[in-house]
């Protein structure tokens, strides 16, 4: 793990185009930190505990100012498993409320019982579910050390609790998972009507750099995150129409044509999957 520079004071690390493994101890996410003068500010956590010691000391390579707060952009367990070292050292972690349910349910319990086994040992008995210090209900701006945070809440998107952190001083977007670089993203259970929605507002933004929550530093915002915007447009054309026609997901998938898409890295593993919650999704919408 090497941290980079993308903007004065403001590094990323940037995870594997992966899925989450022992091998590569879960490191398949992107984190970030800005220093001030009044301490260090880190947008996510990673995937890990041993994750988030090895991101610490990257910071503690640059500076010696403490980290004073961790805004979390999502909670899925990529970006979440490191919190509790962050907590230990005495940071403030700020989140969306609207990530409280899943914390506390059934699916986050169980998703980190099957992370014990399948991630082990980076991911163990120790490693805990942290809820945030400040949950916030919509948009806040926060100024540490002169450097105004704008956080802007724009779920349910990816998820129903995502948050993308702007600084204008630095024209810098952390865009979390709203926006996917060089891969196919993960769609999961989102409201990709939303999502699109979303990436459109940020592409309002004056940004000259994204950190996305996956893959590489982005100098190019406007096309990268049409890329992930016509993903789900394709996504929800093609199984929108399937479901409209109560056509079997089977053949409308395999009718589709992914040609645009299919070079990404994890087309294979997550296109599928991706392809049968966008058709249920759906069936659900109205017409």
């Amino acid at each position: 793990m090497v941290a980079h520079e993308v903007a004065p004071g403001s590094w990323y690390v940037e995870g594997l185009s992966a899925l989450g493994t022992s091998a590569n101890q879960n490191f398949i996410s992107n984190a970030g930190f800005v220093v001030t003068d009044q301490g260090v500010v880190v947008v996510d956590a990673l995937g890990s505990p041993a994750l988030a010691r090895r991101l610490m000391e990257q910071i503690r390579l640059i500076t010696t100012q403490p980290v004073t707060m961790v805004i979390v952009t999502h909670y899925h367990a990529d970006h979440i498993y490191g919190l509790q070292i962050f907590k230990a050292a005495g940071a403030r972690i700020v989140a969306h409320q609207a990530a409280r349910d899943y914390l506390n349910s059934d699916t986050a319990r169980l998703r980190l019982d099957a992370s014990r086994q399948e991630l082990a040992p980076w991911v163990n008995e120790e490693t805990r579910l942290i809820a945030a210090d400040e949950w916030l209900s919509g948009d806040k701006e926060f100024v540490v050390g002169g450097v105004r945070f704008q956080v802007k809440a724009m779920g349910p998107s990816h998820t129903p609790e995502d948050l993308v952190v702007y600084l204008p001083q630095k024209k810098l977007l952390f865009a979390g998972d709203l926006v996917f670089r060089s891969r196919v993203p993960f769609v999961g259970q989102a409201d990709s009507g939303h999502w699109i929605k979303a990436l459109d507002a940020l592409l309002a933004f004056d940004t000259t750099v994204i950190v996305p929550g996956h893959g590489p530093l982005s100098t190019s915002a406007k096309a990268d995150m049409e890329i992930t915007r016509d993903y789900l447009t394709h996504l929800r054309a093609t199984m929108g129409q399937a479901a409209r026609n109560m056509e079997p997901f089977d053949d409308a998938y395999k009718a589709a044509d992914w040609s645009r898409f299919e070079h990404l890295p994890l087309f294979r593993v997550a296109n599928r999957m991706n392809a049968y919650n966008t058709y249920l999704l759906m069936e659900r919408e109205p017409q």
